[in-house]
C-alpha cells in the first residue's frame, strides 16, 4: 500500500487541545441513553458489535455495559488511550484496534456497524469514502445492519453562520470559522483556541453529503431496506432534522 500524505486528523495535538470540547463529561454521561435509541432504530439481530471511528469509547463502553461484544477502531492513538481507560474504569472487555476506516475490514464478522459523530466523510477523495462503505457492508455478517450518524447539507446549509464562537469550561475561547467549498460538495473549517492568551489554529476539511446522495452511495455498494431519519429518536429526514441518520442492511447474498 503506497504511503498516504499526513492530513489533519493525523495531528494529535487536535484530538489533545479540543478533547474537553468535543467528549466532555455531560456528552458521555448521555450515551448509555442514547445507545439505547441507537439499539431501538437499528435493531441488530445478534451481539457482535464494531464501533467504527470509536475515539474514547462513548458508545463502545456502553455498548459493553449491555452485553454486546464490541470491538472498537480508531486511528488515533490518543483516544484509544482514553477508550482503553474508560472501559477498564468500567470493568468491560472491549476489543481495541489502532487502524484507519479506509483498511479496516473484518468478513462477516459484525451484526451492527456504528459510525456516529461525524465521523464519515473526512477524506478528500470520495473514493475513499465508498472504500469506507464498502469495508462496513464486507464486515457485517448476511442480515448485518449499519448506521451511519452525521452532519447533513441540507442541516448545513440552515444553521452555519460564517463565524461563532463559545466559551469552554476552562476559560477558553473558541472560535469557529466554516465555508462551503467545491461546489457544495466540501465544508472548510477553522476552529481558533484561544487559551491563556495564546491562539492555536486548526484547519480541517470535511466531504458533506445529503441525505439522498449518502443513500446513493450505500445502493452502489449493496445496502438494502435504507432508511433515513432525522435524529435517533426516528424523526424523519425532513427540514427539522438535527442530523442525517442512515439505516441500512446487509442481503443474504451480495
Amino acid at each position: 500500500m503506497a504511503t498516504r500524505k499526513r492530513e489533519w486528523f493525523d495531528d494529535e495535538s487536535y484530538w489533545r487541545e479540543l478533547y474537553s470540547f468535543m467528549f466532555s463529561e455531560k456528552r458521555m454521561a448521555v450515551a448509555a441513553e442514547e445507545i439505547k435509541k441507537v439499539i431501538r432504530l437499528a435493531k441488530p439481530k445478534g451481539k457482535r458489535v464494531l464501533d467504527l471511528c470509536c475515539g474514547p469509547g462513548r458508545f463502545s463502553v456502553a455498548l459493553a455495559k449491555r452485553h454486546f461484544r464490541v470491538t472498537g477502531v480508531d486511528r488515533t492513538k490518543y483516544l484509544l488511550d482514553k477508550a482503553k481507560t474508560r472501559a477498564k474504569k468500567a470493568g468491560v472487555k472491549i476489543e481495541w484496534v489502532r487502524k484507519d476506516m479506509r483498511d479496516f475490514v473484518s468478513p462477516n464478522s459484525f451484526d451492527l456497524v456504528l459510525n456516529t459523530y461525524t465521523s464519515f466523510g473526512y477524506f478528500q477523495n470520495k473514493g475513499e469514502d465508498l472504500q469506507v462503505l464498502k469495508n462496513i457492508y464486507d464486515s457485517l455478517r448476511p442480515g448485518g445492519v449499519c448506521l451511519i450518524d452525521t452532519m447533513g447539507k441540507e442541516r448545513l446549509a440552515k444553521i452555519f453562520p460564517k463565524t461563532a464562537g463559545e466559551t469552554l469550561d476552562d476559560g477558553s475561547l473558541l472560535v469557529h470559522r466554516h465555508e462551503i467549498i467545491d461546489d457544495w460538495t466540501r465544508i472548510r473549517n477553522e476552529w481558533i483556541l484561544i487559551r491563556k492568551n495564546r491562539a492555536k489554529r486548526f484547519k480541517f476539511d470535511l466531504t458533506i453529503y445529503s441525505g439522498q446522495e449518502l443513500k446513493d452511495r450505500m445502493e452502489r455498494i449493496g445496502f438494502r431496506d435504507l432508511e433515513l431519519y432525522g435524529d435517533m429518536d426516528g424523526a424523519e429526514y425532513g427540514p427539522k432534522a438535527e442530523r442525517l441518520i442512515i439505516i441500512g442492511r446487509k442481503g443474504k447474498e451480495r
